[in-house]
């Protein structure tokens, strides 16, 4: 395994040795992370990347296969257009993580920002998946057309809401399964209400595991037939606005 001390080296200089030094040896240990950008972008399968720190903008981007373990927050951006692989942050996670996600999973141990999911989308046997411990902010799955969110809403008060405004607005494919029903007026009228089947409670069962094992969590007070999935209405919500040839 390769150490790399990061303290004070530029985002620029410090993805050019990890591109180098990936060629060595594809374990590889971050310390001193503190703002970075672009941190693990584009890295192929088989690279294993254990990041102690935060790691800035765009961690992740377009990765194709690694698996990134973060050991503090992460920053905006993560897993941007990600096409495979891990990520699983041991923290909380700024906006728009999973943007136009393409494939792989994303661990989140607490809570994460705005735009979680937006643009998410799945082909064939690629379903991407964000997973998130705590609560989300708005726009949860905005645009979203494929993979799936859960939201387990751990730590939370008495009466705090799991997500905030617009859950699933625009959206027009993928799932999103939330520990508790969502308060209506945080719902996007392109996100309805619909029942969980033998393979969502196999699905949800089989991610708390992961969730559980990465974290060291108890899960056994979450039950999964209190969950609850949300789905589009329709899969061209706004075909009505374009014109037709």
């Amino acid at each position: 395994m390769k150490t790399i001390d990061a303290l004070g080296v530029k985002y620029k200089e410090l993805n050019e040795i990890i591109d180098e030094t990936i060629h060595i040896d594809e374990n590889i240990t971050l310390n001193n992370i503190f703002g970075q950008r672009y941190v693990g972008r584009i890295l192929p399968s088989n690279v294993k990347l254990t990041i102690n720190g935060t790691p800035g903008n765009d961690m992740a981007a377009y990765m194709s296969g690694a698996e990134i373990e973060v050991f503090g927050n992460a920053q905006d951006g993560v897993g941007n257009t990600m096409n495979n692989g891990k990520i699983i942050i041991h923290g909380n996670c700024g906006d728009t993580a999973g943007y136009a996600m393409r494939g792989g999973a994303i661990y989140i141990e607490g809570n994460a920002g705005y735009r979680i999911g937006i643009h998410m989308k799945e082909y064939k046997e690629m379903k991407p998946l964000i997973m998130i411990g705590g609560k989300a902010g708005d726009f949860l799955g905005e645009y979203m057309a494929g993979g799936a969110i859960i939201l387990l809403g751990l730590g939370l008060k008495k009466g705090e809401d799991l997500t905030g405004k617009y859950c699933g607005t625009g959206m027009h494919g993928g799932k999103i399964y939330l520990a508790k029903k969502a308060q209506e007026f945080n719902l996007g009228k392109e996100a309805v209400k619909v029942k969980l089947d033998d393979d969502d409670k196999a699905f949800l069962k089989k991610h708390l595991d992961e969730y559980a094992k990465y974290f060291k969590k108890d899960l056994s007070a979450v039950k999964i037939e209190s969950f609850v999935k949300y789905a589009a209405v329709n899969k061209n919500p706004y075909k009505n606005i374009y014109h037709k040839l």
